[in-house]
């Protein structure tokens, strides 16, 4: 692929990833709204039900996720990348005009199923991407998605709620749509007819593609290693809003600054730091680095008893995130390129499966220990318990990094 034409498609992966982060966050100002007024009922009897919509939407990734990843690597990532944004249109739609509860249920089910757009996104980045240093830099870009899309699409969600709490959803399925008309003209296709391999339905069963993570041994313990760190974080974010609010009273205004903070912090790690440290300092280190920052923040959330504390506190969490790109970038070092589809989606289904069990384990852990049941009185456990989590992920990856490093070692640079 010519270097213009590179551009052009990592800035078009970039608006995709973007859209995507946006979407939730563009919504978050009034999908509590919309649920209380279809269910009849007040905000907190109507706060379980936006868990279940989560809980359906992170399934139904886990199951398809790789499907579609195997579809990509059989048909292409273009048509797949297109596909996805029109069922995300398509999601905001249905939730833009649900006359009921179910009707979200449906819609949050079809973007499920059509997530794939960071999982062929990540197939698309590795495609094109020449040498680890440069895999790395670019899937710093989804990180900087995150955080940028985290930031925009509470604000824009705000400003649309204005015309009314169905405005965001218009909102969100015109910004999928209109990527996708402009995908369909510019984006060129990254994995060549000779790369391509037959779809499987063995990789392609969001079980049977784990088994893919296990082909070589240091595959499935870094993937393992992947699998912590994402469990990790969902202490907070699965639990930060109730954490805040009942160990420092925050309200929703206080919490939205302090997740647009993340977002900036997040975008500025990832989209930024990393391309500057990465190449200077290697994959390695970079990842030691970032679950050392990790765990150090996730450590002094526990311990704060200050409002101030937790947002001096984000700086270095939000320093952790160096460690996701160089993680997979080495992964899918370790990968023919026409097995990228199959290990993105693996990756992918790991990072859903972590998005419904870990707010239920960090959210249990949080309950428990704030309540009279407890043996000790600590509402931080649960960043205590990710923290540990952060070192089992060192533990795990530093045997197959160091072996890495003796027998390729410009996998780890």
């Amino acid at each position: 692929m010519q270097t213009s034409n590179k551009k052009a498609a990592l800035s078009f992966i970039f608006v995709t990833l973007l859209i995507d982060c946006m979407g939730w966050g563009l919504i978050i100002p009034v999908s509590q709204e919309l649920v209380s007024q279809l269910k009849g009922i007040p905000f907190n009897e109507a706060s379980p039900y936006g868990s279940y919509l989560l809980a359906a939407y992170a399934s139904m990734q886990f199951i398809f996720s790789p499907i579609i990843g195997n579809l990509s690597d059989r048909y292409g990532r273009r048509p797949v990348l297109l596909f996805a944004l029109l069922g995300f249109g398509f999601d905001y739609i249905i939730q833009a005009t649900a006359p009921a509860y179910g009707w979200l249920f449906l819609g949050r089910a079809v973007a499920g199923i059509t997530g794939a757009s960071f999982t062929t996104a990540s197939a698309y980045i590795a495609d094109i991407s020449t040498d680890t240093t440069d895999r790395a830099k670019n899937f710093g870009m989804i990180g900087a998605a995150f955080g940028l899309g985290f930031v925009l699409g509470p604000a824009l969600g705000w400003l649309l709620s204005n015309w009314g709490i169905r405005a965001p959803f218009w909102g969100a399925a015109v910004l999928c749509l209109v990527n996708c008309l402009f995908g369909f003209f510019v984006l060129p296709e990254s994995l060549s007819k000779e790369n391509r391999r037959a779809f499987d339905w063995k990789r392609a069963n969001p079980f049977g593609s784990m088994k893919f993570l296990f082909t070589h041994p240091s595959i499935g313990g870094l993937a393992f290693s992947f699998f912590l760190i994402y469990l990790a974080v969902q202490a907070v974010q699965g639990n930060w809003n109730f954490f805040t609010a009942y160990r420092f009273g925050w309200t929703p205004k206080f919490i939205g600054i302090s997740l647009a903070m993340v977002g900036v912090l997040v975008g500025a790690v990832q989209g930024g730091l990393t391309r500057v440290i990465n190449p200077r300092i290697g994959n390695e280190k970079s990842i030691y680095l970032g679950l050392s920052m990790y765990t150090i923040g996730l450590v002094l959330f526990a311990f704060a008893s200050q409002t101030w504390m937790m947002f001096v506190f984000l700086i270095p969490y939000c320093m952790g995130g160096l460690c996701s790109p160089s993680l997979q970038a080495v992964i899918s070092g370790h990968v023919a390129p026409n097995e990228q589809g199959a290990l993105q989606g693996a990756l992918t289904g790991l990072m859903s499966f972590t998005t419904i069990i870990g707010p239920l384990i960090m959210s249990g852990t949080f309950a428990y220990f704030s309540s009279k049941s407890a043996p000790f009185y600590f509402p931080g456990m649960h960043f205590l318990l990710g923290a540990l989590f952060m070192l089992m992920a060192v533990l795990i990856a530093a045997p197959v990094l160091s072996k890495d490093r003796r027998r390729r070692p410009e996998m780890v640079r």
